[in-house]
């Protein structure tokens, strides 16, 4: 068992690594997004599906609440979170509407749609990336595997390059952190 438990953590570990090799132009890229979206009064509409639905209330709360800082609040939507709406779209319309008829009723021009799926083909988050392009928004993707079809629509998206559904949503959740530690950073000097 010992070595099982230590195997996971290199696998996490070494995932983290090769990431960090890769991919951190596109972290800046998703924070200069995201800098400037707030900067001009926008908003951050943040939705995945299960285990992404989770990380997604969760970021939207650092934002919101704080991450390390006294701050003040930042505009963030988990779209996840009102069961209400998720139940009734789903049931008179389609599953796969639940993000996107969100993001048509509360995104504006200059928001920040953020999809996260760990395969890039989630149906749901497809569409609502594409509405929220076509309004807009502009548009991020945490994604995993290959990307997807989510890798083809966003502005900005952050891959990580492994099959296995936990490693992505344990890196997903840390660059997630990474990117509130960063905006927390450029926002804690300025006060309304």
């Amino acid at each position: 068992m010992k070595e099982f438990i230590i195997s996971r953590l290199r696998e996490s570990a070494d995932l983290k690594l090769v990431f960090a090799k890769q991919a951190t132009k596109e972290v800046i890229k998703a924070v200069n997004i995201i800098e400037k979206s707030l900067k001009s009064s926008g908003k951050i509409l943040i939705f995945g599906n299960g285990g992404s639905a989770a990380d997604a209330q969760h970021i939207a709360a650092e934002f919101v609440n704080r991450y390390l800082k006294e701050r003040n609040a930042l505009p963030a939507i988990a779209l996840t979170t009102d069961t209400s709406i998720l139940t009734s779209i789903g049931n008179d319309s389609s599953f796969e509407n639940i993000f996107s008829r969100q993001i048509e009723a509360l995104g504006k021009k200059g928001d920040v749609a953020w999809g996260l799926s760990t395969s890039g083909r989630s149906k749901n988050i497809v569409k609502a990336l594409s509405i929220a392009k076509s309004i807009g928004l502009k548009t991020i993707g945490f994604t995993g595997s290959d990307g997807g079809e989510i890798k083809k629509l966003v502005d900005c998206n952050i891959n990580v390059p492994s099959m296995s559904t936990p490693r992505i949503q344990e890196l997903h959740i840390t660059i997630g952190h990474i990117i509130c530690e960063l905006i927390e950073d450029i926002f804690s000097n300025i006060k309304k």
